[in-house]
């Protein structure tokens, strides 16, 4: 008997902006900047990179380009991406 397994994505389960901020609140507590880098390009798929797009004024390309390997996005385009997916950044202590 053979078992078939599949590979896990996160992103199949990102539906909720709760879900969202749980998932990139594990990695800002714990991940390096490469990982939370691919967190917010997991989070980016999970929404669908066009809607994204549409909703942020920011093209697909340079959305891709900013979450690449080697991407660096500036602050603008993660708060416009985190109000698209309808977070917001906060501080606490």
């Amino acid at each position: 008997m053979t078992i078939e397994t599949k590979v896990w994505d996160a992103a199949e389960v990102l539906n909720t902006p709760a879900d969202i901020a749980a998932y990139l609140d594990a990695y800002l507590e714990d991940g390096s900047p490469e990982e939370m880098l691919q967190a917010l390009k997991t989070i980016a798929r999970s929404h669908g990179m066009s809607a994204l797009a549409r909703e942020t004024g920011i093209s697909r390309e340079a959305l891709y380009r900013a979450f690449s390997d080697k991407g660096n996005p500036t602050l603008e385009t993660l708060l416009r991406v985190m109000k698209a997916l309808g977070l917001r950044l906060a501080i606490a202590a």
